[in-house]
């Protein structure tokens, strides 16, 4: 006879796991107890050796589905005389370290209860069970039980009840159990706010609503969609001008993969993500027969985000619609997602016309993930539903610490014994409501982890919101330069602990010389680095106002090749966009650099190419100009790729942690590779071979830049490597020249990377892992 102690962490509650342990148990005639812990679960167990020695197996190899155990630790214990195997009430200890589960895709088993006329859940838009339905957008508190969620003031009818209470039911301890009878249920309201159907009727109305052309505002599981018919183009053009939305594409919500596939093509890998328990947005090619939607949906764009139905809600409002819906945020452009009844009335009124609701309290808002398939693994654009707060194993226990991430689709980041716990996506942190939606999560998450602050990790930026916030805390601050962040973050998903070369390309990061980062390659070990090379200075006049219009960039770009004689270039569209007036006030403005700051940025080198060929001179979203350049890109690696400088100067080679020293810095001089372009424009070469051969010169200086560095592992990250045209090039060659390549596939190459980014540089330099990199 043996008896064991077993301490389990990682994702074991709210996932079946107690039940599971329960019928296991009992099969090989084991006694003793499970139980959830602050810390995950706990089993003490009693029996033959044998039984106990197939329990652990079982358990290490053959844990139920959606369960991650991270940490499985043992202790013989004193024979206990148990009777027989239970399962135990949860015990808090207030060291809260279980992971907590993202909200899960309706399973097959509730999908078909809910279209089964005799089932008591027919057509119930909040059935669930343990292997489905809501988790992080009802938890309130750890440990994961009824009473520390938003369903605690749903009082449970007896058969509900009896389900939960019995180890045999894969409703047991489901903590958001409910049933027509004693659960949330579902009304629509008009523009007004009155009530206008509720239950079945509210489902129908909506659905006749939808197909009239109106817009409606739907409450899912963590926020509003606004939702409009895909095949009408006068609503889908009323929905761009009230949410002030005038190109960015739209999300499609299609019924069943099977329709998904009759507008776009799918791969294997491609259905697999659409399917998964995440149920992700999962951009697509689109088909022929995608000519049937409306072109507004997604405006000159060869993708279309997709995704299925996650929510019973939404699987019989798509079943009564059966066809394609826009289903895009329930918010205006860059704030947070709606999540309160009354919020969304105040907020979408003026967008929504009638509004589908729910009385279940959302506890965070909880946008949709969107994934693509890069070098044939899932890569994130945004990292939330279905996957946050999931951690991220770095290696190092970083407990206590708050990395606050970017100014730009922010995340912010918890650190843990175990892992990183990496929020949900944010957004931007440029309105009052995003900044209380950034400190509500950071309030959210340290209160379910009960995780006192003892560091706060920033950006070095000093006007970034988040970087403020840190500041202001009567805490520890770490400041870490944001490209840095961005070859940190990449580093973090994949366990490189060794030096790096850092390809960091976005659109604009601050750097410690005064000037604005964003074409950069550092050599870095985690905790420092150093800028080995960036791309050659241009001017931005205007500032921000460049990033809105990619003219400004051109301007920049095309001042330094002929030092403001524009008219050399008066025949190219991003000259032709000005007036005289206003050339001679944007020449002035550089000359006397007037609100015109110095930039290496490759996301503004491919706004300033994009307006230089006529593509985009004026952006209504971020990345709209580099995204006309991808689109256009040829697969065509036959055509040649235009000439470009490697030059060195002697400047001070930037170096965080230690001091500046003199060195060689290394320029990519973009100066022959935009004449080429220019040349190859007035001579008619159509766009889309201008742009396969700048996308073929980027991918070359990566490799000629290894090979300078003489690092086998390289890094790709930042904004410019969601263009995967780009990505897969650059993988591509450098696999061919022998470097071993990295891309974001656990969080975003964007700034929703950078809380990871920043944890991650944080626990090298508490770790003692300092000095110059590669002598750790």
């Amino acid at each position: 006879m043996k008896s064991l102690r077993m301490d389990m962490r990682g994702t074991v509650q709210g996932v079946g796991f107690r039940p599971w342990v329960y019928r296991l148990a009992r099969q090989l005639e084991l006694k003793g107890f499970v139980q959830n812990t602050s810390q995950g679960a706990r089993v003490e167990v009693e029996g033959q050796e044998k039984g106990i020695e197939d329990f652990i197996k079982t358990i290490r190899t053959q844990p139920p589905v959606h369960c991650v155990i991270t940490q499985l630790s043992f202790t013989d214990i004193k024979h206990q005389g148990f009777g027989q195997f239970q399962i135990l009430s949860s015990l808090d200890d207030h060291r809260h370290e279980a992971f907590v589960l993202p909200d899960i895709a309706t399973c097959p088993e509730c999908l078909k209860e809910i279209f089964d006329p005799s089932n008591p859940r027919y057509l119930y838009p909040f059935t669930n069970c343990t292997h489905c339905g809501p988790r992080y957008s009802i938890i309130e508190a750890l440990p994961y039980d009824r009473s520390n969620t938003s369903m605690k003031g749903f009082l449970m009818c007896p058969s509900c009840q009896a389900e939960y209470d019995d180890p045999l039911n894969r409703r047991f301890h489901a903590q958001p159990n409910a049933c027509p009878v004693c659960g949330p249920q579902i009304f629509l309201w008009d523009d007004q706010g009155q009530k206008i159907a509720c239950f079945k009727e509210a489902l129908n109305q909506a659905a006749d609503l939808i197909k009239e052309g109106r817009i409606v505002a739907v409450k899912g599981i963590g926020g509003f969609h606004l939702m409009a018919d895909a095949l009408n183009s006068q609503a889908i053009l009323l929905l761009r001008k009230r949410k002030k939305r005038p190109h960015k594409p739209f999300a499609v919500m299609m019924p069943s993969l099977n329709m998904a596939s009759q507008y776009c093509q799918i791969s294997f890998l491609e259905a697999q993500n659409l399917q998964a328990p995440a149920a992700p947005i999962v951009l697509l090619n689109k088909n022929e027969e995608w000519l049937k939607v409306s072109e507004e949906v997604a405006p000159d764009n060869p993708y279309l985000g997709v995704l299925l139905p996650c929510l019973p809600l939404h699987h019989i409002l798509m079943r009564i619609l059966d066809r394609p819906i826009v289903a895009t945020s329930g918010n205006f452009s860059e704030e947070p997602i709606c999540i309160d009844n009354d919020e969304a009335l105040g907020r979408l009124k003026g967008i929504a016309d009638f509004f589908l609701l729910h009385d279940r309290p959302i506890v965070r808002q909880v946008d949709d993930s969107v994934i693509q398939i890069v070098c044939g693994s899932p890569s994130f654009l945004r990292r939330s539903r279905g996957y946050a707060p999931l951690p991220v194993d770095i290696g190092f226990d970083i407990s206590g610490t708050l990395a606050v991430g970017a100014h730009q689709k922010n995340t912010i980041a918890i650190g843990l014994e175990q892992g990183v716990i990496v929020s949900q996506h944010i957004g931007d942190l440029d309105n009052e409501i995003s900044c209380k939606a950034f400190e509500s999560t950071i309030d959210s998450l340290e209160s379910i982890y009960d995780t006192p602050i003892e560091r706060v990790v920033c950006d070095q930026h000093p006007d970034y919101a988040s970087s403020r916030f840190a500041r202001s805390l009567n805490v520890k601050t770490i400041d870490v330069q944001h490209h840095h962040a961005h070859a940190a973050s990449c580093m973090a998903e994949h366990g490189i602990k060794e030096e790096v070369l850092g390809v960091c390309w976005d659109g604009t990061g601050a750097g410690p010389d005064g000037t604005v980062w964003g074409g950069e390659f550092l050599t870095t070990n985690g905790a420092d680095y150093e800028r080995l090379a960036h791309l050659k200075l241009f001017s931005l006049p205007g500032a921000k106002q460049a990033i809105r219009e990619p003219s400004r960039s051109a301007l920049g770009l095309l001042f330094e090749l002929c030092q403001g004689r524009w008219e050399e270039f008066k025949d190219l569209p991003c000259v032709k966009a000005f007036n005289p007036s206003q050339l001679a006030l944007i020449r002035k403005m550089i000359e006397q650099k007037i609100n015109t700051p110095h930039t290496s940025s490759m996301g503004r080198l491919f706004d300033g190419i994009s307006s230089i060929i006529g593509l985009c001179h004026k952006a209504s979203f971020e990345g709209q100009a580099a995204m006309s350049l991808e689109f256009r890109a040829s697969n065509t690696l036959a055509l040649p790729f235009y000439c470009y400088k490697i030059t060195s100067a002697q400047q001070d080679a930037s170096f965080f942690g230690g001091e500046p020293k003199q060195g060689e810095m290394i320029l990519v001089d973009w100066s022959p590779m935009v004449t080429g372009i220019i040349e190859d424009f007035r001579q008619g070469i159509q766009a889309a071979s201008i742009a396969s051969r700048l996308h073929r010169t980027l991918a070359e200086i990566i490799i000629d830049i290894a090979r300078l560095a003489n690092k086998n592992k390289v890094v790709l990250t930042g904004g410019c490597f969601q263009n995967k045209f780009l990505t897969q090039m650059a993988v591509d060659r450098l696999r061919q020249e022998g470097f071993s390549p990295y891309w974001q596939q656990q969080v975003p190459a964007n700034d929703g990377g950078i809380s990871l980014g920043q944890m991650y540089i944080a626990a090298r330099r508490l770790k003692n892992v300092s000095g110059n990199p590669g002598k750790n």
